[in-house]
């Protein structure tokens, strides 16, 4: 018989136990007010209350034959899908101790029979309503926990908006190419993966600070923005006056940074790391590095990891001006800078993953259509302007 209009917004009560003539009456004190659908046994109840739609609540007989009402009652609260379904338990046993178990197993209520009718009306309106509340709590929690979901991933994807454009912005008045970017971003978070389990790294590299270093790699040349072109973009070697000037970008790329949070008003955690590796990635084990000359452990293990993946894409990259090195070669230098320029430790561990370096090389490789752009925009960066014609108007 089809439901009248309205009918499914009246909530439906399973009803369960192995005498038909109980049914018969819980079935004809419920009808008016509610929607039923009947079981016989412990089986058939699972069956229904695992389906679609399924119960607002279950008056469920605790002895029955095959399947008793407690099995059931413990199936139904270990699975995610029916555990919020309150269960009211019909029972002949009055003793405490059958209560207790009732409860332990996460029953609702206990109805003793033979059934009272009014107070079977007035449990299940109770039940009802506290299910009622405890599910709109449930769906606001829900909510909530999707719209904090939805705000940070949108907070990280402009974190990572704000990074590249930053590090663009450098990569655009530089003579290394995006790729040098991407490249050594993925050599950092390769690097410091190897290196989380080692015993003097792993309290220091959980899986979030893994991340925290991807995401702040990409600003470590960001000071580069405040360098002259005529030395950032001089092709040959520095002269000392010139190279005291470039070695100056450390500390515009830590000050930017360290404005920029400033602004802000409040700390945050990923521009820490950007400021230890733009400040340090210059500095030396050995402590002949820059700008402070830190040696050994005194250098943020984050510049430490950095200089390994800017070194090795140094060596490797093509530029405006030169080839790159051939990556066996590039390793023997590395090599050399064991304990002088580099970790000991995290030298090896770069040694031990030298394919992984090469893979995200390969997959990140500058192409000749990367180069030619970056060759015209270094040209037209280092072309004087032309004079203004004496015919054209002053420019406003």
């Amino acid at each position: 018989m089809p439901e009248a209009p309205g009918d499914a917004l009246r909530p439906l009560i399973l009803a369960v136990d192995d005498s038909s003539d109980n049914l018969w009456v819980l079935s004809g004190l419920l009808k008016d007010q509610y929607r039923v659908k009947l079981a016989g046994s412990g089986e058939k109840a699972l069956q229904i209350a695992r389906g679609s739609p399924a119960p607002d609540l279950i008056l469920l007989d605790v002895m029955m034959p095959g399947m008793s009402g407690h099995e059931v009652c413990r199936q139904l609260k270990a699975e995610p899908a029916t555990r919020h379904i309150p269960i009211i338990f019909l029972t002949a046993m009055t003793g405490t101790e059958d209560e207790k178990v009732g409860l332990a197993l996460g029953a609702a209520d206990f109805i003793t029979k033979p059934i009272n009718p009014p107070i079977v009306l007035a449990r299940v309106v109770t039940q009802l309503q506290a299910k009622a509340g405890a599910d709109f709590l449930r769906d606001q929690n829900q909510f909530l926990q999707t719209e904090v979901q939805k705000r940070t991933r949108e907070l990280a994807a402009i974190q990572d908006v704000t990074i590249l454009a930053m590090a663009s912005l450098a990569e655009t008045r530089d003579n290394e190419t995006g790729n040098h970017i991407r490249r050594t971003q993925h050599y950092v978070r390769a690097l410091a993966t190897a290196l989380k389990d080692h015993p003097r790294f792993s309290a220091a590299l959980s899986e979030h600070v893994i991340d925290m270093l991807y995401k702040s790699a990409p600003l470590h040349d960001i000071g580069k923005v405040g360098i002259p072109d005529r030395i950032l973009l001089k092709p040959g070697r520095f002269e000392p006056h010139e190279f005291e000037v470039m070695k100056t970008h450390t500390t515009l790329g830590r000050d930017a940074i360290q404005h920029a949070e400033d602004q802000l008003g409040m700390p945050v955690e990923f521009l820490q790391y950007a400021k230890e590796i733009a400040y340090g990635h210059q500095e030396k084990w050995d402590g002949s590095g820059y700008p402070q000359g830190l040696a050994g452990e005194a250098i943020p293990l984050s510049a430490r990891i950095m200089a390994v993946a800017d070194v090795y894409d140094a060596l490797i990259s093509r530029r405006v001006y030169k080839e790159g090195m051939p990556h066996a070669k590039a390793v023997d230098i590395m090599r050399e800078g064991r304990g002088s320029h580099f970790d000991p430790d995290i030298l090896d561990a770069f040694l031990g993953m030298l394919d992984e370096f090469q893979r995200i090389a390969q997959k990140f490789a500058d192409s000749d259509a990367d180069m030619a752009e970056k060759a015209r925009h270094l040209e037209l960066a280092t072309t004087p302007a032309s004079p203004p014609s004496p015919s054209s108007p002053p420019t406003p």
